[in-house]
């Protein structure tokens, strides 16, 4: 065998071991997990594409699901663009159309059908597209009749997109398609929320004697020279840090407060994110947008049977929601109604605002129902709520940070859902009610599978020690959008966080509130705390799982 041996080989050899040694450490982070003592489990730390979060390891298992999760969400990439970003090449409400099919066999439609709708888009230059990853909002509705339902769509990742009604009701129906944001904007977006998790400030202040300091706080907090406080939650792991103040402890933390917005946008990038140009706009049908709807071959009322598994969850007839794939909605009209309902039960709110609408709307709806003044915080709370003469007690908490309050709400008062869940007691006259999205859309999503997967174990807990307790969870729903509020609140941080939330309880004794299909199917506008008939209806339902209808 001949061997030769050159030096400059060996620099190189050497410079590319170092430099994949360092790639890997740098770029994989692989933690090893014991499990069950005898096997270990490389994960990957997937959250390290944040650069400066730092999360908790997780169970081999636990983080299993979230890389699952992760990829359940992960939405199609859109083509690279030449730079600068031209408006041109991207989607184009304004040319885009959508189409609706005819029924199968040139026969009419009836209740219980599906309608299909073929959308198509293009580009400002009116070219089509080629490829998916567009946010679209489908809906059909009567607005006489006070009817609408949520339509599916699905993205055949090439431009062409369908929409797919269930037919609920008779008469007229008529099509609406909205494109909520452009693929390329989705993008923007994916890169916003990997590079800039901390685009939302808080600072807390600190309180001491005559000694008062403000620093600025968050879940990720880049690094520098100043130290960090380190407020973890010692039960549940959830992280939020402090730079430390410069002549104060840790400890003396007293509040906690929103102090603005810092999310950033290239110059190119702002056009993409244009009101009435190319975000949340209506798109144009080719032909005609209404359909007849006849009434079902069979005289049965029920549609159930009719509406394929993907369907909607219920739908609006008269203004009034309709369940599918719940118990019967009930109608809670009058306080006598809602009182014999609510009496002798104990229900616990937990959550963002739009939880705090339902405490609000149960306090104003009936008038024997007394808040105490706790001299709290008149957003965060907390609040309580007696009805001494029928044994009702209502409560409610907002849910740890983040929380995006300009007011200053005091630490102390900022706890988590799973910990407060794993404090009660539970049964059949206690009802558990949560709900926990928005202050959480502008984070890593690695953070909301965290705290959700916290939640998760405390509802198990309070489900396998009292079993007959009632838990029901609040989705999120679609809102307004702007220019200036699309890098915190777009609908397409909401839908990804939407979908993680119905896999992770998928399966549980719990039931949902569908707050995302009910403002979608609702004439009134997309609001993130959705008006009071929208409220009622939420209210019904909740009302519904509290006090099902009695079977004849």
């Amino acid at each position: 065998m001949v061997s030769f041996y050159c030096p400059n080989y060996a620099a190189i050899f050497v410079f590319l071991a170092v430099f994949v040694f360092f790639y890997v450490l740098f770029n994989t982070d692989v933690l090893e997990f014991q499990h069950k003592g005898s096997l270990t489990v490389p994960v990957p730390r997937r959250h390290l594409t944040y650069r400066f979060c730092s999360f908790e390891p997780l169970s081999p298992e636990d983080a299993l699901e979230e890389r699952l999760l992760l990829d359940s969400i992960a939405w199609p990439e859109t083509p690279s663009l030449p730079a600068p970003l031209s408006l041109e090449q991207t989607t184009d409400p304004a040319h885009s159309r959508f189409t609706v099919l005819p029924e199968r066999g040139g026969q009419q439609w009836h209740v219980g059908d599906q309608l299909e709708v073929m959308i198509k888009m293009y580009d400002f230059r009116g070219r089509p597209k080629k490829s998916g990853g567009d946010v679209l909002f489908a809906r059909l509705h009567n607005r006489s009749l006070g009817a609408g339902v949520a339509g599916k769509v699905l993205d055949h990742l090439n431009g062409s997109y369908s929409a797919v009604f269930s037919l609920l009701w008779e008469g007229s129906a008529q099509v609406e398609v909205t494109l909520v944001h452009p693929s390329e904007a989705v993008t923007v977006l994916k890169r916003i929320d990997r590079e800039q998790p901390d685009r939302i400030r808080f600072q807390s202040g600190f309180h001491s004697g005559s000694v008062s300091e403000t620093t600025i706080c968050n879940v990720c907090l880049r690094p520098t020279a100043q130290s960090q406080c380190n407020f973890t939650d010692l039960t549940t792991g959830e992280p939020w840090f402090c730079y430390k103040p410069k002549n104060l402890s840790c400890d003396t933390r007293i509040t906690n407060y929103l102090n603005g917005y810092k999310g950033k946008l290239e110059v190119n990038e702002k056009k993409l994110f244009k009101s009435g140009i190319n975000m949340k706009v209506s798109i144009r049908v080719s032909g005609s947008s209404s359909v007849t709807v006849l009434p079902s071959f069979s005289d049965q009322p029920e549609v159930k049977s009719n509406i394929v598994q993907s369907g909607p969850v219920g739908y609006y007839y008269k203004d009034v929601w309709q369940s599918i794939s719940g118990p019967t909605v009930r109608q809670f009209n009058s306080p006598s109604v809602i009182n014999h309902c609510l009496k002798g039960k104990v229900v616990h709110l937990y959550g963002d605002s739009t939880v705090r609408q339902w405490f609000e709307y149960l306090k104003k709806s009936l008038p024997d129902l007394k808040q105490f003044n706790l001299h709290s915080s008149v957003r965060v709370g907390p609040f309580m709520a007696l009805n001494y003469a029928d044994n009702i007690l209502v409560t409610y908490r907002f849910h740890g940070p983040p929380v995006g309050m300009s007011a200053s709400v005091p630490t102390i008062e900022l706890h988590y859902i799973a910990n407060e869940v794993d404090r009660l007691v539970g049964g059949a006259n206690t009802i558990v009610v949560f709900g926990i999205w928005t202050h959480l859309s502008s984070f890593p999503t690695e953070l909301y599978i965290r705290r959700l997967q916290n939640i998760r174990r405390a509802v198990v807990r309070l489900l396998d020690r009292a079993p007959d307790t009632l838990v029901i969870i609040r989705t999120g729903n679609p809102k307004t959008v702007t220019p200036v509020t699309v890098l915190f609140n777009s609908d397409w941080y909401s839908l990804q966080r939407d979908k993680v939330l119905r896999a992770m309880f998928k399966g549980l004794n719990v039931h949902l509130v569908d707050a995302w299909e009910m403002v979608l199917a609702h004439h009134l506008p997309h609001n993130i705390h959705p008006q009071p008939p929208i409220i009622k209806n939420m209210i019904n339902v909740v009302l519904s799982h509290i006090c099902p209808q009695k079977s004849s």
